[in-house]
């Protein structure tokens, strides 16, 4: 039972492809974010400004309740539609930072499978065990892997959908990246 130390090895220049896509998605991330910030110092500040040319405005404690009231949902909402700007950029961009590292994670578990059912074609008698062991191994590492994958997946989804109701906004349709100008 020789297996070459090749077959179960991902390539330097898949290494350094996934490395290289993983870098450029935190840099774009980074700077639709700053694109995000930028954007929202910007609207705060016209609001802020529009803000106290209408406290400048008020005449009576009446204009200045319902001024008040006025500007408290208005606020609320640009909250959550900042938060959930951030929230969607750090998605999106962990999702395409993992994706290249799973993909590989993917190859080596086809070729660590095919490396055990080539083993066991050429294994003396009497090793079944041990190859079914290893076997079961590879299995319930697989089947851990995937509950976690489906169990983070399903926390961000609700994530998504708490941030949703809370903003009072309607549900994403689709999972297409946010636009760049945010």
């Amino acid at each position: 039972m020789t297996t070459s130390p090749k077959l179960l090895t991902v390539s330097p220049e898949e290494i350094f492809d996934a490395y290289t896509s993983a870098s450029q998605t935190v840099f774009e991330s980074a700077e639709r974010l700053t694109v995000l910030n930028l954007n929202t110092a910007r609207a705060l500040m016209d609001d802020g400004t529009a803000a106290v040319r209408s406290l400048l405005s008020v005449k009576t404690p009446q204009d200045l309740s319902a001024l008040q009231s006025a500007s408290a949902q208005p606020t609320v909402e640009k909250v959550l539609g900042y938060y959930r700007g951030c929230y969607e950029i750090l998605a999106q961009g962990l999702e395409e930072v993992v994706k290249p590292f799973e993909l590989q994670a993917a190859e080596i578990n086809k070729q660590v499978i095919a490396a055990l059912e080539k083993a066991a074609k050429s294994a003396p008698g009497g090793s079944d065990v041990a190859l079914a062991a290893v076997q079961s191994m590879v299995a319930a590492a697989n089947s851990t892997y995937e509950s976690v994958s489906k169990a983070t997946r399903k926390a961000i989804e609700i994530a998504e959908t708490n941030l949703t109701a809370a903003a009072g906004l309607p549900p994403k349709a689709s999972s297409e990246p946010a636009d760049k100008a945010a």
